[in-house]
């Protein structure tokens, strides 16, 4: 029979770090439970191996031996992140590589859930706005999958960023020479609108994603040939200068079939040319909607450079989307603690004010322990 393995209880806790991670107990303990495939105990349950994730990202780990060292060493991170055991190098990387996948991809699509029932909703006169993007993550040599070019590895995360909420709501990985565009149908729903670049400009997808319901602001090549169908009248010093239902592309050829709406605007000296299927929103809300595209490019640098998400500790592509979905895990833990706590959107200075708060609560916890040890103590040398 296999072992299933239940949360383990600690004695004491910090309440910064159980705050943070609060929302997760409801659902770590609905989500289909972890089993060992033979009858050994593992080593590491789920809980713990999450917490661990959590706690390399929000730390700032610079990899996985970094982690391991603190999880060994630090006192918070022994005695409340690290199974009560410890945990090996072997056993940890085997864990990270191997299992815990189906179940942490369980807690991020739960946890988004739960986000956009707390967190504030904006740009509600837009709609439900999804940018889409995708970022390449360096790779070594040894990871074969990682398919990019010759001398280079790369894998490729393909981002749903929720621009409402502010937090990311789906994940794709692939090797680094997959094609985003394909990615966009998978992530949006039906009546969602994807907000993307021009790199994601296709007529036949135009077309596509109109039979399919899913709606797209995306910006244009400005050298795209269109036939105009009608145009629209625009506002007087409005920085939208054309608006007009069309046909894009060359007859014959990469026309679309279906028209589109085809919005022209400026914005320091630079002419923006974005297709849309919104007839909903005025010209200038649709310039509104794109200019929000720049939400998900801010996620990522924000997320790579404070987070540490990209600083490999798995090599195999499994262990890689177990990284990556807890780097995702623990943005949006950030941003329902953030809005709870401040009403404010995740920042680094509330990042580190929280590092800190963990870091004086765990000295403040290990004076405590010592302190009962001592009585205990004192109390054994008084009865002998």
């Amino acid at each position: 029979m296999p072992y299933c393995i239940k949360p383990q209880k600690r004695k004491n806790h910090s309440p910064a770090f159980y705050n943070l991670t609060l929302p997760l107990q409801k659902i770590l303990n609905s989500i289909k439970p972890l089993v060992a495939k033979g009858n050994k105990r593992l080593k590491m349950s789920f809980q713990d191996q999450l917490n661990a994730l959590i706690f390399f990202h929000l730390e700032e780990h610079h990899s996985g031996r970094h982690l391991l060292q603190s999880l060994k060493e630090d006192n918070f991170a022994r005695n409340h992140i690290a199974p009560e055991e410890g945990i090996e190098k072997s056993s940890f990387f085997e864990a990270i590589n191997n299992r815990g996948l189906e179940q942490i991809m369980e807690v991020f699509h739960a946890l988004y859930k739960e986000a956009v029932n707390v967190l504030p909703q904006e740009y509600i006169d837009l709609g439900d706005l999804i940018a889409i993007d995708g970022s390449l993550i360096d790779a070594t040599l040894s990871m074969n999958w990682a398919d990019y070019r010759d001398g280079a590895k790369k894998a490729k995360a393909h981002l749903g960023f929720d621009i409402n909420y502010g937090i990311p709501s789906k994940i794709f990985l692939t090797d680094g020479k997959e094609d985003e565009r394909p990615f966009v149908s998978k992530i949006l729903s039906q009546g969602q609108t994807g907000v993307l670049d021009r790199y994601y400009q296709c007529h036949a997808n135009f077309d596509q994603w109109q039979e399919d319901g899913i709606h797209f602001v995306c910006r244009i090549k400005s050298k795209t040939t269109r036939t105009l169908i009608t145009s629209y009248a625009v506002k007087p010093e409005s920085i939208v200068f054309y608006d007009a239902l069309v046909l894009l592309g060359t007859p014959g050829v990469n026309q679309t079939e279906k028209p589109v709406r085809l919005v022209g605007y400026k914005v320091d000296n630079v002419n923006y040319w974005v297709a849309t299927d919104r007839f909903d929103l005025s010209a200038e809300q649709v310039a509104s909607a794109y200019k929000l595209r720049w939400a998900i490019e801010s996620f990522f640098a924000w997320w790579k450079r404070h987070l540490k998400v990209y600083h490999l500790i798995a090599r195999s592509r499994y262990g890689l989307m177990v990284q990556i979905l807890s780097g995702l895990i623990t943005y949006i833990l950030l941003a329902i603690y953030c809005h709870n706590n401040y009403k404010e959107k995740v920042s680094i200075r509330r990042v580190r004010q929280l590092r800190i708060q963990i870091q004086n609560e765990a000295g403040m916890l290990e004076s405590i322990e010592q302190n009962q040890m001592n009585r205990l103590h004192f109390l054994s040398n008084a009865k002998t």
